[in-house]
Protein backbone atom coordinates (compact mmCIF):
# COMPACT_ATOMS: atom_id res chain seq x y z
CA UNK A 1 0.00 0.00 0.00
CA UNK A 2 2.75 2.48 0.86
CA UNK A 3 4.03 2.48 -2.74
CA UNK A 4 0.57 3.17 -4.11
CA UNK A 5 0.08 6.02 -1.63
CA UNK A 6 3.47 7.46 -2.53
CA UNK A 7 2.76 7.41 -6.26
CA UNK A 8 -0.57 9.15 -5.68
CA UNK A 9 1.13 11.75 -3.48
CA UNK A 10 3.54 12.58 -6.30
CA UNK A 11 0.72 12.92 -8.80
CA UNK A 12 -1.16 15.26 -6.46
CA UNK A 13 2.01 17.24 -5.72
CA UNK A 14 2.72 17.82 -9.41
CA UNK A 15 -0.86 18.96 -9.94
CA UNK A 16 -0.63 21.40 -7.03
CA UNK A 17 2.58 22.93 -8.38
CA UNK A 18 0.77 23.69 -11.63
CA UNK A 19 -2.32 25.01 -9.87
CA UNK A 20 -0.62 27.08 -7.14
CA UNK A 21 2.93 28.14 -8.11
CA UNK A 22 3.28 30.05 -4.84
CA UNK A 23 3.52 26.69 -3.05
CA UNK A 24 5.90 25.12 -5.57
CA UNK A 25 9.02 25.44 -3.43
CA UNK A 26 7.22 23.97 -0.42
CA UNK A 27 5.83 21.06 -2.43
CA UNK A 28 9.18 20.28 -4.04
CA UNK A 29 11.09 20.33 -0.76
CA UNK A 30 8.42 18.29 1.04
CA UNK A 31 7.41 15.76 -1.62
CA UNK A 32 8.88 15.94 -5.11
CA UNK A 33 12.54 16.09 -4.06
CA UNK A 34 12.16 12.77 -2.22
CA UNK A 35 12.35 9.22 -3.50
CA UNK A 36 9.96 7.56 -1.05
CA UNK A 37 7.22 8.12 1.50
CA UNK A 38 9.53 7.71 4.49
CA UNK A 39 11.93 10.37 3.27
CA UNK A 40 9.14 12.87 2.63
CA UNK A 41 7.45 12.24 5.98
CA UNK A 42 10.66 12.53 7.97
CA UNK A 43 11.48 15.83 6.22
CA UNK A 44 8.06 17.33 6.90
CA UNK A 45 7.81 16.30 10.54
CA UNK A 46 11.47 16.84 11.43
CA UNK A 47 11.29 20.48 10.38
CA UNK A 48 8.29 20.99 12.64
CA UNK A 49 9.73 19.13 15.64
CA UNK A 50 13.23 20.59 15.60
CA UNK A 51 14.31 23.08 18.24
CA UNK A 52 17.49 24.30 19.90
CA UNK A 53 18.11 20.83 21.35
CA UNK A 54 17.59 18.49 18.39
CA UNK A 55 18.15 19.56 14.78
CA UNK A 56 15.98 18.62 11.77
CA UNK A 57 18.84 16.43 10.50
CA UNK A 58 18.93 14.45 13.75
CA UNK A 59 15.16 13.97 13.77
CA UNK A 60 15.36 12.72 10.18
CA UNK A 61 18.02 10.23 11.17
CA UNK A 62 15.83 8.99 14.02
CA UNK A 63 12.90 8.48 11.65
CA UNK A 64 15.04 6.72 9.06
CA UNK A 65 16.40 4.30 11.65
CA UNK A 66 12.91 3.73 13.06
CA UNK A 67 11.60 2.81 9.60
CA UNK A 68 14.26 0.08 9.49
CA UNK A 69 13.91 -1.12 13.09
CA UNK A 70 10.09 -1.04 13.13
CA UNK A 71 9.41 -2.57 9.72
CA UNK A 72 5.62 -2.09 9.88
CA UNK A 73 5.90 1.64 10.54
CA UNK A 74 5.80 2.86 6.92
CA UNK A 75 2.85 0.63 6.11
CA UNK A 76 1.08 2.14 9.13
CA UNK A 77 1.87 5.63 7.82
CA UNK A 78 0.28 4.84 4.46
CA UNK A 79 -2.76 3.23 6.08
CA UNK A 80 -3.23 6.29 8.31
CA UNK A 81 -3.11 8.60 5.28
CA UNK A 82 -5.70 6.50 3.46
CA UNK A 83 -7.92 6.35 6.55
CA UNK A 84 -8.05 10.14 6.91
CA UNK A 85 -8.82 10.64 3.22
CA UNK A 86 -11.68 8.13 3.38
CA UNK A 87 -13.22 9.33 6.67
CA UNK A 88 -12.91 13.12 6.54
CA UNK A 89 -15.21 14.71 3.93
CA UNK A 90 -13.18 17.92 4.07
CA UNK A 91 -10.08 16.15 2.76
CA UNK A 92 -9.86 15.61 -0.99
CA UNK A 93 -6.25 14.45 -1.36
CA UNK A 94 -3.51 12.44 0.31
CA UNK A 95 -1.30 15.49 -0.11
CA UNK A 96 -3.37 17.58 2.28
CA UNK A 97 -3.09 14.87 4.92
CA UNK A 98 0.70 14.60 4.93
CA UNK A 99 1.40 18.33 4.49
CA UNK A 100 -1.24 20.00 6.63
CA UNK A 101 -3.03 17.77 9.13
CA UNK A 102 -1.48 17.92 12.58
CA UNK A 103 -3.50 14.95 13.81
CA UNK A 104 -1.86 12.70 11.24
CA UNK A 105 1.55 14.21 11.92
CA UNK A 106 1.17 13.78 15.68
CA UNK A 107 0.37 10.09 15.22
CA UNK A 108 3.55 9.59 13.20
CA UNK A 109 5.61 11.37 15.84
CA UNK A 110 4.12 9.00 18.40
CA UNK A 111 5.06 6.04 16.23
CA UNK A 112 8.67 7.25 16.36
CA UNK A 113 8.54 7.79 20.13
CA UNK A 114 7.00 4.35 20.66
CA UNK A 115 9.69 2.70 18.55
CA UNK A 116 12.38 4.38 20.66
CA UNK A 117 10.56 3.49 23.91
CA UNK A 118 10.51 -0.17 22.90
CA UNK A 119 14.26 0.00 22.26
CA UNK A 120 14.83 1.21 25.82
CA UNK A 121 15.56 4.82 24.81
CA UNK A 122 12.90 6.07 27.18
CA UNK A 123 14.33 9.53 27.92
CA UNK A 124 14.57 10.38 24.22
CA UNK A 125 11.07 9.01 23.67
CA UNK A 126 9.72 11.25 26.43
CA UNK A 127 11.52 14.26 24.96
CA UNK A 128 9.80 13.56 21.65
CA UNK A 129 6.47 13.19 23.47
CA UNK A 130 7.02 16.66 24.92
CA UNK A 131 7.82 18.14 21.50
CA UNK A 132 4.73 16.45 20.07
CA UNK A 133 2.61 18.14 22.73
CA UNK A 134 4.26 21.53 22.24
CA UNK A 135 4.10 21.52 18.44
CA UNK A 136 0.86 19.69 17.67
CA UNK A 137 -1.15 20.01 20.89
CA UNK A 138 -1.41 16.22 21.26
CA UNK A 139 -0.01 14.43 24.33
CA UNK A 140 0.54 10.67 23.92
CA UNK A 141 2.71 8.69 26.30
CA UNK A 142 5.35 6.90 24.21
CA UNK A 143 4.46 3.51 25.74
CA UNK A 144 0.91 3.67 24.36
CA UNK A 145 0.28 0.86 21.88
CA UNK A 146 -1.39 2.05 18.69
CA UNK A 147 -2.63 0.08 15.70
CA UNK A 148 -2.99 1.17 12.10
CA UNK A 149 -5.65 3.13 10.23
CA UNK A 150 -5.89 5.68 13.05
CA UNK A 151 -7.42 9.14 12.61
CA UNK A 152 -7.24 12.08 15.02
CA UNK A 153 -9.76 14.52 13.57
CA UNK A 154 -8.73 18.12 14.38
CA UNK A 155 -6.62 16.56 17.17
CA UNK A 156 -6.19 19.57 19.46
CA UNK A 157 -6.19 18.54 23.11
CA UNK A 158 -6.06 14.76 22.68
CA UNK A 159 -4.40 13.12 25.71
CA UNK A 160 -3.54 9.40 25.87
CA UNK A 161 -1.97 7.65 28.85
CA UNK A 162 0.88 5.20 29.24
CA UNK A 163 -0.97 1.88 29.33
CA UNK A 164 -3.68 2.76 26.82
CA UNK A 165 -4.15 0.50 23.81
CA UNK A 166 -5.70 1.67 20.54
CA UNK A 167 -6.41 -1.09 18.05
CA UNK A 168 -6.80 -0.79 14.27
CA UNK A 169 -9.22 1.54 12.50
CA UNK A 170 -10.08 3.86 15.38
CA UNK A 171 -11.14 7.51 15.08
CA UNK A 172 -10.75 10.10 17.85
CA UNK A 173 -11.94 13.69 17.66
CA UNK A 174 -10.49 16.74 19.36
CA UNK A 175 -10.33 16.95 23.13
CA UNK A 176 -10.53 13.21 23.78
CA UNK A 177 -8.79 11.88 26.91
CA UNK A 178 -7.85 8.24 27.43
CA UNK A 179 -6.76 8.66 31.03
CA UNK A 180 -6.42 7.09 34.45
CA UNK A 181 -8.48 7.61 37.59
CA UNK A 182 -5.80 8.19 40.21
CA UNK A 183 -2.08 8.06 40.94
CA UNK A 184 -1.75 4.28 41.03
CA UNK A 185 0.85 2.65 38.79
CA UNK A 186 0.36 -0.40 36.61
CA UNK A 187 -2.25 -1.05 33.94
CA UNK A 188 -4.59 1.90 34.42
CA UNK A 189 -5.73 3.23 31.03
CA UNK A 190 -8.45 2.31 28.52
CA UNK A 191 -8.27 -0.38 25.85
CA UNK A 192 -9.94 0.83 22.66
CA UNK A 193 -10.83 -2.01 20.32
CA UNK A 194 -11.02 -1.95 16.53
CA UNK A 195 -13.53 0.25 14.73
CA UNK A 196 -14.38 2.51 17.68
CA UNK A 197 -15.26 6.17 17.24
CA UNK A 198 -14.86 8.56 20.20
CA UNK A 199 -16.57 11.93 19.84
CA UNK A 200 -15.15 15.37 20.59
CA UNK A 201 -14.34 16.08 24.22
CA UNK A 202 -15.15 12.59 25.49
CA UNK A 203 -13.22 11.30 28.51
CA UNK A 204 -12.59 7.57 28.89
CA UNK A 205 -11.03 6.94 32.29
CA UNK A 206 -9.51 3.88 33.90
CA UNK A 207 -8.48 0.37 32.94
CA UNK A 208 -11.63 -0.41 31.01
CA UNK A 209 -12.48 -1.80 27.59
CA UNK A 210 -14.38 -0.09 24.81
CA UNK A 211 -15.54 -2.99 22.67
CA UNK A 212 -15.12 -3.39 18.94
CA UNK A 213 -17.31 -1.12 16.83
CA UNK A 214 -18.59 0.92 19.77
CA UNK A 215 -19.39 4.64 19.61
CA UNK A 216 -18.90 7.21 22.37
CA UNK A 217 -20.83 10.45 22.01
CA UNK A 218 -19.22 13.88 22.22
CA UNK A 219 -18.64 15.18 25.73
CA UNK A 220 -19.32 11.84 27.42
CA UNK A 221 -17.47 10.57 30.49
CA UNK A 222 -16.94 6.81 30.34
CA UNK A 223 -16.05 5.04 33.59
CA UNK A 224 -17.10 1.45 32.84
CA UNK A 225 -16.65 -1.10 30.04
CA UNK A 226 -18.56 -0.47 26.82
CA UNK A 227 -19.89 -3.56 25.06
CA UNK A 228 -19.03 -4.13 21.39
CA UNK A 229 -21.26 -2.35 18.85
CA UNK A 230 -22.89 -0.19 21.51
CA UNK A 231 -23.45 3.58 21.63
CA UNK A 232 -22.93 5.37 24.93
CA UNK A 233 -23.62 9.03 25.68
CA UNK A 234 -23.69 11.30 28.71
CA UNK A 235 -22.06 12.13 32.05
CA UNK A 236 -21.66 9.48 33.22
CA UNK A 237 -22.07 7.64 29.93
CA UNK A 238 -25.09 5.38 29.50
CA UNK A 239 -26.07 2.97 26.75
CA UNK A 240 -28.51 4.55 24.28
CA UNK A 241 -28.50 1.91 21.54
CA UNK A 242 -26.28 0.61 18.76
CA UNK A 243 -24.31 2.41 16.04
CA UNK A 244 -25.81 2.45 12.57
CA UNK A 245 -22.74 0.71 11.14
CA UNK A 246 -20.41 -2.07 12.23
CA UNK A 247 -17.45 0.31 12.11
CA UNK A 248 -18.36 3.80 13.40
CA UNK A 249 -14.73 4.90 13.02
CA UNK A 250 -15.12 4.68 9.26
CA UNK A 251 -18.56 6.25 8.85
CA UNK A 252 -17.90 9.00 11.43
CA UNK A 253 -21.65 9.33 12.07
CA UNK A 254 -22.06 11.73 15.00
CA UNK A 255 -25.79 11.53 15.62
CA UNK A 256 -27.51 9.25 18.13
CA UNK A 257 -30.69 8.78 16.15
CA UNK A 258 -31.96 5.86 14.11
CA UNK A 259 -30.68 2.54 15.42
CA UNK A 260 -28.91 4.36 18.26
CA UNK A 261 -32.24 4.88 20.00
Amino acid sequence: MRYEVWEQLRVEAEALVRKEPLLASHVYSSILNHECLGSALSFIVANKLSDGVVSPFTFRELFDKAFIHCDQMLTNVATDIKAVKERDPAIVSYLTVILNLKGFQAIQVHRLANCLWNQGRTELAQFIQSRNSEVFGVDIHPACKMGTGIMFDHATGIVIGETAVIENNVSLLQGVTLGGTGNQQGDRHPKIRAGVMIGAGAKVLGNLEVGEGAKIGAGSVVLFDVAPHTTVVGVPAKVVGKPESMCPAETMEQTIFGSDC
